[in-house]
């Protein structure tokens, strides 16, 4: 895959790519990632890429100019690709449009600064606008790292077990189970014995049990959008009899 980031501060977006499941998949040429600094591209020696917003107020805006100079150039070394922006405005990005991109042979990102972009630029058929959530962000930078990290994790042979990807938040529209691990008993807590059990079929079980409930309790919107079989209900209802059964206990106690 190739990954093309336009950004004024190259080094430092790139640093953020080097560490963990990213890093090594870069090294091992499963993603190439090329940074393109708009003030290459600039009219002038001091490679000036913002001015003064039209109806005053504080800050600057880049430049329509410099920026499109700057994606044609980017646009003509590979693949066909759309331009995305990253942005507060835009469609709030999730694991499903990952999933879409990482088959993709090319991503191409433009990240923002200061007061944000041109409107004339973004108004190009071939710029697409997304956004990591309802906030805001000194730059687009660590937006596209955060983006470019969840896409190239599920690059084939990225991850060190293939099933990993499969098992994630959001990869089936719910959230992740529990997860455990040594000792068994710790501060109290104890792991729960049918992760001790050896019954790779009553693991999957309470897993799944456990991610719907989980999904129920966090993020009950995601349990609506997605809807539930007649066995995932049942064991909803049996997660939400369990949890009661459990407070009633523990209040007697």
């Amino acid at each position: 895959m190739q990954i093309d980031v336009i950004t004024l501060f190259p080094e430092g977006f790139s640093r953020c790519l080097e560490m963990g499941v990213t890093g090594r998949a870069l090294r091992d040429g499963l993603a190439t990632v090329r940074t393109w600094n708009p003030r290459d591209f600039a009219p002038d020696e001091r490679g000036t890429v913002d001015d003064r917003p039209f109806g005053g107020g504080p800050g600057m805006v880049l430049a329509a100019p410099v920026l499109a100079h700057c994606a044609e150039a980017v646009l003509a070394e590979g693949p066909a690709a759309p331009l995305r922006y990253l942005s507060p405005q835009g469609q709030q990005i999730r694991q499903g449009d990952l999933e879409r991109w990482a088959e993709e042979p090319r991503n191409i990102w433009l990240c923002g600064r200061y007061e944000g972009v041109d409107e004339r630029l973004l108004n190009r058929p071939d710029i697409e606008q997304w956004s990591l959530g309802d906030f805001v962000l000194s730059g687009g930078e660590l937006a596209a790292a955060v983006v470019i990290d969840g896409i190239i994790r599920l690059l084939p042979g990225a991850l060190g077990h293939a099933e990993s990807a499969d098992q994630d938040s959001f990869s089936s529209g719910l959230l992740d189970c529990p997860h455990y691990t040594r000792p068994v008993e710790w501060q109290g807590q104890t792991v729960p014995e049918v992760l001790r059990s050896g019954d790779h079929g009553a693991v999957a079980r309470w897993r799944l049990k456990q991610s719907l409930g989980q999904t129920w309790l966090k993020r009950p919107a995601l349990l609506n959008e997605r809807g539930m079989s007649p066995d995932e209900a049942d064991l909803l209802e049996e997660f939400l009899q369990e949890r009661h059964d459990g407070a009633r206990n523990q209040r007697e106690s």
